[in-house]
This record gives structure tokens, sequence and C-alpha cells, in this order.
């Protein structure tokens, strides 16, 4: 059985459909590299995926550590990641 619509009630969708604002993306790349604080974002740190043998292994202990990032960035990492 197939019934068809009113034509206002189509003319109504159409219209109220043009008027919704556009979804805000997640940057994904982002989103994997960086995660939210209560003072801003940290992410991991660089110079710990290869040539390790030069590297002291203090040095190599102290680049675990997650690393925070600098309050001028954080407005750029705040638009890529809207929702978090």
């Amino acid at each position: 059985m197939h019934f068809a619509l009113p034509d206002f009630y189509l003319r109504d969708v159409k219209l109220n459909w043009r008027k919704q604002m556009p979804k805000m993306k997640t940057h994904s790349g982002t989103a994997k590299r960086f995660k939210k604080t209560k003072n801003g974002f940290k992410c991991g740190q660089a110079h710990r995926r290869h040539i390790l043998t030069k590297k002291t292994t203090k040095r190599k202990r102290q680049l675990r550590k997650a690393a925070t990032i600098h309050p001028s960035d954080v407005p750029m990492i705040a638009r890529l990641l809207p929702y978090s």
C-alpha cells in the first residue's frame, strides 16, 4: 500500500531543511593526537620513534611524559576539536 503525502507537508519539510546550519566536524587527525585537559590540551612528545641508541636513558624516560600545548596554539586546536 502506497500513499502520498500532502503537498503542504512536503513544502514545510523542504523549507525547514534549508534553514538548518551545517554540522561542525571534528578533524580526525587532530582527535588522534591531542586530548583535552582542564587547562588546555596534551599530546605525545616527538623524538621517541627511532635513532634511540644515541639518546640517553634519562632523555628517553623524560620523553614518555605527555607535553602540554603552548597557550598560543590552544585556539587553533580547539577550532579543530569543536566537541572536546
